[in-house]
């Protein structure tokens, strides 16, 4: 089996599903697409205009990570993705919802936000980009990028100040799933794949970078996720939005 799968760089839940891929050892060729861009062409292949999105050799195409995790298990059972016993596999499909709902927008919210407060780190973020932008534009762009994002992502100032109040009690929740097993065991799972991805993306902006490392949950994304581009300076958001985190 041979898959094309459709994809931005540095999104979180495409790297969960590249992740989920490799796993399994499925062999696959990757599209990138141009931030933004991907809306259009998106929709025209998928009807959707988020990514990822996967297009299998016999012509089946799916779209959004939840449900290319649960193709893939299903077209190529070992090693799955979720856990056999069924109350466990009950707690990892919660989680893994729970981290597709909750967590993954929130970490598209503060990074655009971020971005929007240092845009010099943009670049950072297309270090291993197929589709690197020149240098040179890359300011010129840079606005317009941020603003879409922001818009396609209902990015506001009282919407990240609000996610950042939330995050400790979520870094919590995280931390609780992995002392009793639904996420960091010995085999990756699915909900493993979506939280550490999105905690990933979220600990290249110095700010968090700290406090995540403290935790059970930022370990959990360092390990599954040991290198990502980007790196977002200090002092991208508010000292007093991170108190929560301080403490």
């Amino acid at each position: 089996m041979v898959a094309t799968l459709f994809v931005i760089h540095g999104s979180h839940p495409c790297a969960a599903v590249e992740r989920a891929l490799a796993l399994k050892g499925i062999e696959h060729r990757v599209v990138e697409w141009p931030p933004v861009a991907h809306v259009p062409l998106q929709t025209l292949i998928f009807q959707r205009r988020t990514v990822p999105g996967i297009r299998f050799d016999d012509g089946e195409r799916v779209v959004g990570s939840r449900a290319i995790l649960r193709r893939l298990d299903e077209r190529v059972p070992a090693p799955p993705l979720l856990p056999g016993d069924p109350a466990a596999r009950e707690r990892v499909l919660a989680a893994e919802q729970w981290g597709d709902a909750v967590l993954q927008p929130l970490a598209r919210r503060v990074l655009w936000l971020a971005l929007d407060h240092r845009p010099q780190a943009i670049p950072s973020f297309q270090e291993h980009s197929r589709l690197p932008l020149p240098a040179a534009i890359v300011p010129l762009l840079s606005p317009a990028i941020v603003a879409a994002e922001q818009r396609l992502n209902r990015v506001s100032e009282a919407s990240v100040r609000a996610d950042l109040a939330d995050l400790p009690g979520h870094l919590d929740r995280i931390d609780a799933w992995l002392a009793d097993g639904t996420l960091g065991g010995p085999e990756e799972n699915a909900a493993d794949l979506q939280i550490a991805s999105s905690l990933r993306l979220l600990q290249t902006i110095e700010d968090l970078r700290e406090p995540l490392a403290g935790r059970p949950a930022g370990q959990l994304a360092l390990r599954i996720f040991p290198a990502w581009d980007g790196d977002v300076p200090a002092g991208a958001l508010p000292a007093e939005w991170l108190a929560g985190l301080a403490a």
